[in-house]
């Protein structure tokens, strides 16, 4: 038997796992108790990384569809396949031909963080998507106007605070996101432990709820009026205290005057939330020794999810908890981006159908389908997915998969054959995550404590590292063809992050490939560390608490934090405007978080489906009674974008007038080899998420607040 120390890659905990192995077999996965972060925490995902690794389902070798059939080929094959047929449909039609489609997994994966974004620019396409406007791209778009750097997010200083405001998170199911905190039920224990309070704002009684010491269910989709009645009480009650930060603050009397007419009054028949009970969750804010306020995907995903991300980060300037220990608080990563060298700004290009800007360099998603479908110039014919199941995971995903159809050619880099990649032309694996080095270079970033952990590849493969095929897929695009150099060209890719970082090259020489970038990063980075010390290191390297960054961190015009970015503020008029009409009626869908669930892509693992995962229409007895549901029955549920059908789980977990499906589920169509997902298929809530209805300053998709019908079924 051997050990193996290994950072989990599967969610944004970034937790340290012990992998025992014999014979080549994953025999045990533990919490790694040594592990300078996560000290032995481990959570369902964790434990089953060896599940993973073992799925007999996982693909491992390219797979070439011929006469409507996938069939295993040679590697050179698949990419002679791909040589063939994407450079001609380039060269006819042009770059915005073809379209890009990253998933969630490619966050968590080194190889396809580096090597992606070099494929990326080879190809040159305005039409480049993403899970992020399914998901956080209005935190980027507020803290790029906001602090001038789209990654600039400030995070929970969990260790310190002594009161802290969440809205639309559950980070005890999710582990943490644009957070990354291991063993957050501890983190949250300990914060009331030292006599601090936890506030939670969601539409459900979520497991974070019931720690909770209050719990606010809100009316879905209306956080951004709460948010802004918070503000306007601190405004009225002279509560605000800028503190160190007043003299890097531009814009406060903007604020105070857009914040007037959202009275805790005027707001509260929106949000379900009392006028006093709006009233004191401000003024505890104000009066905690230290608070931070943190917002999540239930804010993200909503019709004012930027003004809502925007409106987290005012609170904390206004509370002087911004950038303040036990405040939000910005990480400093040892290996990261070293700043930026000119504003951030958006809508650089729009979408050719719908007019969308450009956001953090990618089209809204909601809009692929149109690019697909709709004939003229530009016309997306050709698609490449790069460990993303759009079919799933996106809105009206009954309209894109049938879009999909339409392609002349498809690629998908994914270790399964699911709803998306049954679709393609060329299917290339990659390694299990055992099987490749890895390093957390988004999610250290986030981090609630400054910390690095290498992991080297623990198991030997046959399957080409994502970064090989990354690179040989950028010699395709560029005319290089299937049998491009693979190391001339990681020899320039090397030397481009060396010229970036002002290091030397050949400080690195002896390495290659993701090992060689992150030596270089590092090497440039503010710890004065190598790759050499974190190989050293199994357990990881903490690099202490997080620390006051302004105004360094800043990176805006003016060098100040710009608390009232006029392209944001543009959108408070229609905030104020849905004020003036009655409460809205009717039911409302939102999704919700399983703790043994991540995503689509998991759902292949018999550790993962079994229990509390059910997917469910979760609504409230009223509304049960009221609409003659049973539980356990079949409901329909019903929007503009379809329709589907879904066992009832009656529960007081929801407020009233609101319904609750899980996502990432719907895995019963056919052409898919996951045969335990297939045997626990659930039903897909993005069939009838809308993809007409988008937060107007991103393009993000709206999945929080969808109005529905709800009927037996």
């Amino acid at each position: 038997m051997t050990t193996a120390y290994v950072t989990c890659p599967l969610c944004e905990a970034t937790c340290g796992l012990e992998v025992t192995l014999g014979s080549g077999q994953v025999t045990r996965v533990q919490g790694d108790a040594a592990d300078v972060f996560s000290k032995g925490y481990i959570c369902p995902k964790g434990a089953s990384l060896g599940a993973l690794h073992h799925d007999p389902d996982r693909l491992t070798k390219p797979l070439v569809k011929r006469d409507g059939e996938f069939v295993e080929v040679s590697w050179d094959e698949a990419f002679e396949e791909i040589g063939r047929r994407l450079p001609p449909l380039i060269e006819q039609y042009g770059r915005d031909a073809v379209a890009v489609y990253a998933g969630n997994p490619g966050a968590h994966n080194l190889a396809l963080i580096l090597y992606g974004r070099v494929l990326y620019k080879a190809l040159g396409t305005k039409n480049f998507y993403s899970a992020t406007s399914v998901d956080q791209l209005p935190k980027h778009f507020s803290s790029g106007y906001l602090f001038g750097d789209p990654l600039a997010i400030p995070v929970p200083d969990l260790d310190r605070t002594r009161h802290l405001l969440m809205l639309g998170a559950n980070p005890l199911v999710s582990n943490g996101s644009l957070m990354t905190a291991p063993d957050t039920r501890g983190k949250l224990r300990a914060i009331q432990r030292r006599g601090g309070r936890i506030v939670v704002v969601d539409p459900r009684r979520t497991r974070t709820a019931t720690l909770a010491d209050d719990h606010h269910p809100i009316v879905p989709g209306t956080d951004a009026l709460l948010l802004f009645a918070l503000v306007n009480v601190l405004f009225a009650e002279n509560r605000g205290t800028l503190g160190r930060l007043e003299e890097h603050v531009n814009g406060l009397d903007d604020v105070r005057e857009l914040a007037r007419p959202f009275t805790p009054e005027a707001v509260a028949p929106h949000t379900g939330i009392a006028a006093d009970a709006i009233r004191r969750m401000a003024l505890d804010l104000a009066d905690a020794e230290s608070a931070a306020v943190y917002g999540r995907i239930g804010t993200t995903t909503q019709a004012f999810g930027t003004v809502a991300s925007w409106l987290v980060d005012v609170l904390n300037v206004l509370t002087g908890n911004l950038d303040r220990a036990g405040g939000a608080m910005f990480p400093l990563a040892a290996a990261g981006p070293s700043g930026r060298s000119r504003a951030f700004t958006t809508g650089r290009w729009t979408s050719r159908v719908r007019g969308y800007p450009e956001v953090f360099g990618e089209l809204p998603v909601a809009t692929l389908a149109d690019e697909i479908e709709t004939p003229g110039e530009g016309q997306v014919r050709a698609l490449i997915t790069i460990s993303g199941n759009p079919c799933v995971s996106t809105p009206n995903a009954g309209r894109l998969s049938q879009a999909l159809g339409q392609l002349d050619f498809m690629v998908s880099l994914d270790i399964y054959l699911n709803e998306t990649s049954r679709q393609a032309d060329v299917i290339l694996p990659g390694p299990s995550p055992l099987e490749r080095p890895h390093y957390d270079l988004a999610l250290y970033q986030l981090a609630v404590r400054n910390v690095a952990n290498w992991t080297p590849a623990t198991l030997p493969t046959d399957v080409p590292q994502e970064w090989q095929t990354a690179l040989r897929l950028t010699g395709i695009v560029t005319g290089q063809g299937p049998n491009a150099d693979i190391a001339a060209l990681d020899d320039f890719v090397a030397a481009e992050a060396a010229r970036r970082n002002g290091v030397d090259v050949g400080l690195a020489a002896n390495r290659v490939g993701p090992e060689r970038l992150v030596d270089l990063m590092l090497r440039a980075g503010p710890y004065d560390l190598t790759l050499a010390d974190l190989e050293a290191a199994p357990h990881g390297v903490d690099l202490g608490p997080l620390k006051p960054r302004i105004p360094a961190v800043l990176s805006t015009e003016s060098g100040r934090i710009e608390l009232a970015p006029p392209v944001i503020t543009a959108d408070v008029a229609r905030l104020r405007a849905s004020l003036t009409g009655s409460p809205a009626e009717g039911l409302v869908l939102i999704g919700r978080r399983q703790l043994s669930s991540n995503n689509s892509w998991m759902h292949n693992l018999a550790p993962l489906v079994r229990g509390t995962n059910r997917c469910t229409v979760q609504v409230h007895p009223a509304d049960a009674t009221r609409l003659g549901l049973t539980d356990g029955g079949l409901a329909s549920v019903t929007s503009r974008a379809g329709k589907l059908e879904a066992p009832v789980e009656v529960t007081d977990e929801v407020r009233q007038g609101v319904v609750s499906i899980p996502h990432g589920w719907g895995h019963d169509v056919d052409g898919v080899r996951t045969r335990v997902a297939r045997a626990h298929p659930g039903v897909n809530s993005n069939l009838v998420a809308d993809e007409q209805l988008i937060d107007a300053l991103s393009g993000t998709a709206v999945l929080n607040g969808i109005p529905v019908e709800v009927a037996p079924a």
